[in-house]
């Protein structure tokens, strides 16, 4: 299995655990010393932490939603690191405009596996943004490839 392909993997076995309601799953696909940052500006560290924190959640506040994940770009950076930028949202029924965005730092630990090392949760402010390329046209980022 090639790196990209693996690191494909990765966010399937993510979002599978998400959608699973396994905050323990969804823990192991982190390091040990990873960290992770939500939309709320919430900072969770390591895997058990985030592990246990989002079993909390599915337990209550998330308990029956789904998690769509979609990969925007992967981006080798060594042999063993890369960075992942993903649109995502949560669901119940069928997903809807993906509001977040996520910066992902994924590392091939010495078992061969990719993790995540650390996540950050953005959510995409679509009005805000929009006033800013009115108002100021330089900062509109060039289009994706």
């Amino acid at each position: 299995m090639n790196d990209t392909t693996a690191i494909q993997d990765l966010f399937a076995r993510l979002t599978a655990a998400w959608d699973a309601g396994d905050g323990a799953a969804y823990g192991a696909c982190f390091t040990a010393g990873a960290t992770y940052i939500t939309y709320v500006g919430t900072l969770y560290r390591g895997a058990e932490e985030i592990g246990d924190a989002h079993q909390a959640l599915f337990d209550s506040f998330l308990k029956g939603t789904k998690l769509a994940c979609e990969i925007v770009d992967i981006r080798l950076t060594t042999p063993d690191t890369a960075v992942v930028i993903t649109r995502g949202d949560t669901y119940k029924k069928a997903p809807g405009k993906l509001k977040k965005l996520q910066t992902n730092t994924v590392v091939r630990g010495a078992d061969g596996q990719w993790r995540l090392a650390a996540f950050q949760n953005t959510l995409h402010k679509s009005l805000m943004e929009a006033v800013s390329f009115k108002f100021q046209p330089a900062t509109r980022p060039a289009p994706a490839n």
